[in-house]
Formats: C-alpha cells, structure tokens, sequence
C-alpha cells in the first residue's frame, strides 16, 4: 500500500518555494452544517532541544497518513493530535456556514473556506497544493492534484486536521438538534438521516440548496 509522501513537497522545496501549503477540505457532500478547509505548511528544519520531537521529525513520513475518509474516528483523533500538536507543522481552519453555501454554491464555499483557512497561517504561502481539480483565486502559484489526499502529506494531513475539527462541530450541533444524530452521521445524507429529514423537516443548520432525495452515504 502506497502512502501520501513528501515526494511533492520536496520538488518545490528544491525550486527554491520555502512556504509550500497543502489544502484539503471536508463537507461538500453533507446536507448539513459547514464545509471545513485546512491548510498546512510543513518546515524543513526545526530547531528543538527536545530530542524525542527530532526523532518524530524525521520520520513524519513513517506516520503513514491515509486520507481522512479511510481511517476510523479513533485514528483519525490520534493523527489529529500528533499533526496539530507538531513543532514542524503550522496549520489553518477556514470554514464557510451552510446559511453561505446556499447564497454562492458548494463549491465556492469550498474555494472561500481554503482562502480563510491560509489566512490563519503564520506564513504567507509561495506555492500551493490542492486536492481537487479546482485553483483558487489567489495571487499565489498552486498546482490541484486530484486525490491529492492521497498521494501529498500536507494535504492528507488537513483532510484529517479538517475532518477531525468539522465532526467536532457536528457533534455540538448534536447537542442543539438531538432528533437529527449529526452526532453519527455528521449531516451526510445517509438513509437514516434522509428519514430523520422526512418524519422532522430540515432545522436551521439544513442546507436548502441541496437535493434531500439522495440516500446514498458520502463521507467527504
């Protein structure tokens, strides 16, 4: 099995691009709540008196991140933690409400959630990583791979940084709206919550531009 590596990283590394940002998001698929981009920048060189985290540093690669929607709720939890806790790793959350993705569109929503996702980095990127076949409207290079969650790490690493953080959100809604199971099903449109939506209606947090005729379970 082939894991998402630096292979992408290093080539731009090597053309002089110091602020190389991977870009993923999670939610275009469900019919609630708000689509979540991450943003991640991996540093080359980190200096740290703490040996132990020069170790992990070195073998990041051997973490063997998988894109988000093939790892369990467990693991995604633990890669979260190691990722956003990382001194080598520098990340960004955008999100976009569903009350927004009515107005403009899924996937501008997606493109505008990636944008407010760099804007909370530290560093402002030279070049950018996409996962999808879609650019964005920014003044900075960027290349879009598609499944590219699956073949570069920094876009793995905030398809999960993204999942982790936009199930947390479904999870409160949960608390708000406890008839729906956004706790189980985090607003994709599984049978269950299709049912859910014929015998209750849609709440606040529905997406009225979207098709509720579908029973078909995504999950990214």
């Amino acid at each position: 099995m082939k894991y998402p590596s630096f292979r992408e990283e290093k080539k731009l590394w090597k053309k002089g691009y110091k602020c190389v940002v991977g870009l993923d998001e999670v939610g275009r698929g469900p019919l609630a709540g708000p689509v979540v981009a991450a943003a991640v920048i991996l540093n080359k060189k980190q200096k740290t008196k703490n040996k132990k985290i020069q170790v992990k540093i070195k073998n990041l690669e051997k973490l063997k991140l998988r894109d988000s929607k093939k790892l369990s709720a467990k693991k995604r939890e633990e890669f979260y933690k190691i990722l956003t806790k990382h001194p080598q790793i520098k990340w960004g959350i955008g999100k976009v409400s569903e009350k927004v993705i009515d107005k403009i569109n899924i996937l501008e929503a997606t493109k505008l959630a990636m944008k407010r996702a760099i804007k909370k980095l530290s560093k402002k990127p030279d070049y950018l990583i996409i996962d999808g076949n879609f650019k964005i409207d920014l003044p900075v290079l960027q290349k879009s791979i598609i499944k590219g969650d699956e073949k570069v790490f920094s876009c793995a690493a905030a398809s999960i940084i993204a999942k982790v953080f936009r199930d947390r959100i479904m999870k409160r809604e949960h608390k708000k709206y406890p008839k729906y199971g956004f706790d189980k099903h985090k607003g994709y449109p599984t049978k269950k919550h299709v049912k859910l939506l014929k015998k209750y209606g849609r709440c606040d947090i529905h997406r009225n531009s979207f098709n509720y005729g579908s029973s078909k379970t995504k999950t990214h």
